[in-house]
């Protein structure tokens, strides 16, 4: 049987907010086609630009590419709008400033449901990176201010709307994750997507890199837990009293 529940779709709406530009494409972004397929609003929100990601290459040049490789990213699966925060990446630090800036982004979009990347200290395994659990933390913690007037008020008097309107709060491949959903459908183009972020791959030094390959086993251990050929799994968290 199955031990994987499928989450709930019964949105309109969702709002991804991820440290990197590439941070969705390693998994989620089948999951994002197949819901901007159903006509579901789905927004991108990168909190750095991924400067400080390719080795070999000066931060600020960097930034350009990876910014416009994230928008080709994006468009594969749907999404047409991406806001890149701006705050400097690999020293993400979970704290005031960076609640302050992901909850204006909730107020800005107003969304149903908020995708984020795992933010628990493994994959299950593999150690976390400091950006992503920061980044998650905060994440969680910036949808609950966004109901709240009087925090970070002066996002208020400065003509953004008090939002408490997200349900829940998902957390992409946590190892906690007990929910997920089929993706079989849009697996090529979520491939399609990682592919899309050639510099940041090649700047990795990773010549053998199959990006079918390498998201294909994890999908297909998802959808066996769901029981369908493909899936992405979440960690769920519910935001309303008593959910």
């Amino acid at each position: 049987m199955p031990d994987l529940e499928a989450v709930d779709e019964a949105w309109t709406t969702a709002l991804c907010v991820v440290a990197h530009p590439d941070d969705l494409e390693f998994g989620t972004a089948a999951a994002i086609a197949r819901w901007t397929d159903q006509g579901k609003n789905v927004v991108y929100v990168m909190v750095t630009s991924g400067e400080a990601g390719i080795d070999g290459m000066d931060p600020a040049e960097a930034r350009v590419i990876r910014e416009a490789e994230q928008l080709e990213s994006a468009k594969i699966v749907g999404v047409d709008t991406v806001d890149f925060l701006g705050l400097p990446d690999g020293v993400l630090e979970y704290g005031v400033p960076l609640r302050r800036a992901i909850c204006a982004a909730v107020r800005r979009h107003q969304p149903e449901i908020v995708i984020t990347n795992n933010f628990r200290d493994t994959w299950g395994g593999p150690l976390n990176q400091a950006d992503h659990i920061a980044t998650g933390r905060a994440t969680l913690d910036a949808v609950r201010d966004a109901g709240n007037r009087w925090v970070f008020h002066e996002q208020i008097e400065d003509g953004l709307e008090r939002w408490g309107g997200v349900r829940q709060v998902w957390a992409a491949f946590s190892p906690d994750a007990k929910h997920a959903v089929e993706t079989t459908q849009t697996f090529e183009r979520g491939v399609a997507s990682l592919a899309a972020h050639k510099a940041y791959i090649d700047g990795l030094g990773w010549e053998s890199f199959d990006p079918a390959e390498f998201l294909e086993s994890g999908a297909r251990q998802a959808g066996t837990r769901l029981g369908v050929p493909m899936a992405a799994t979440f960690e769920v968290f519910s935001m309303g009293w008593g959910d």
